[in-house]
């Protein structure tokens, strides 16, 4: 039934660029009386469901949160077990990822992760990188403000430089330097575990995408509540500052 809810989901307007903070692992082992790390380990089929719904759609990208800059101050133990979690799940499912054509880049602070988990990333994403269906970001020791200063510290550096031209600093160039680079913005912002807020999360990139709050905790996400997620985007006139009416339909499908 899940899967027929989303196949009616696809004869309906779609986004580019979805994004997801996948928030509840947490919460759903503690429910359950389990250690937090079984919530993580479990939050790993929803992150492969998101996969194959938008590799079967056509959606051209998915960014998920997987770790933030500030998830570092959590305990050290529950830190080591993550990590380890990212080691064995990208050496286990890179090459589905590779099956699928998919393109996976990890975005992010890298240089805070350990040397392995770094070689291991550039490993995967070499590996898929002339793949031509889904692009696949996962953000790890990322946050939006992070990712805006690093994007202005490197466009001062080419404009110290001479490569760049201040006055020609425009809100392009700028985009181009942050970590999605030159992909589409999200469309569409799925945040389970029923908070409602950004929480540092492509604070640029998320200026005009649409937001859908959802109170399953990330373990629970299904096809259902994908389909639920893009039958509400359908549903939403996007209209970028314009008043109601007022080329709504052509933004909604331009590039």
């Amino acid at each position: 039934m899940a899967h027929a809810v989303t196949e009616t989901a696809a004869s309906a307007p779609l986004p580019r660029h979805i994004a997801i903070t996948m928030d509840g692992n947490g919460r759903w082992a503690a429910a359950r009386g389990l250690a937090r790390t079984a919530g993580h380990k479990a939050g790993l089929e929803p992150v492969r469901l998101c996969v194959r719904e938008c590799a079967r759609l056509g959606i051209e990208a998915l960014t998920l949160f997987a770790f933030s800059s500030e998830n570092w101050s959590r305990p050290a133990e529950e830190v080591a077990s993550l990590m380890g979690l990212f080691l064995e799940a990208i050496d286990r499912e890179v090459s589905e990822l590779d099956r699928q054509a998919v393109r996976l880049r990890i975005i992010g602070n890298r240089h805070a992760l350990s040397v392995r988990l770094q070689a291991q990333i550039a490993a995967a994403e070499q590996r898929t990188a002339h793949n031509t269906g889904l692009k696949l970001q996962v953000a790890v020791s990322y946050g939006g403000r992070w990712d805006i200063v690093q994007a202005a510290r490197a466009l001062a550096t080419q404009c110290t430089s001479g490569a760049l031209a201040l006055t020609a600093i425009d809100e392009a160039h700028f985009a181009a330097a942050l970590e999605l680079g030159t992909l589409p913005d999200p469309d569409l912002l799925i945040r389970t575990g029923a908070e409602r807020r950004l929480s540092n999360f492509l604070l640029w990139n998320l200026a005009y995408a649409e937001l859908y709050f959802s109170d399953l905790l990330w373990p629970d996400f299904d096809a259902t509540e994908f389909a639920r997620a893009l039958a509400f985007f359908a549903g939403r006139e996007r209209r970028f500052g314009q008043a109601a009416g007022e080329g709504a339909t052509a933004l909604k499908a331009a590039p």
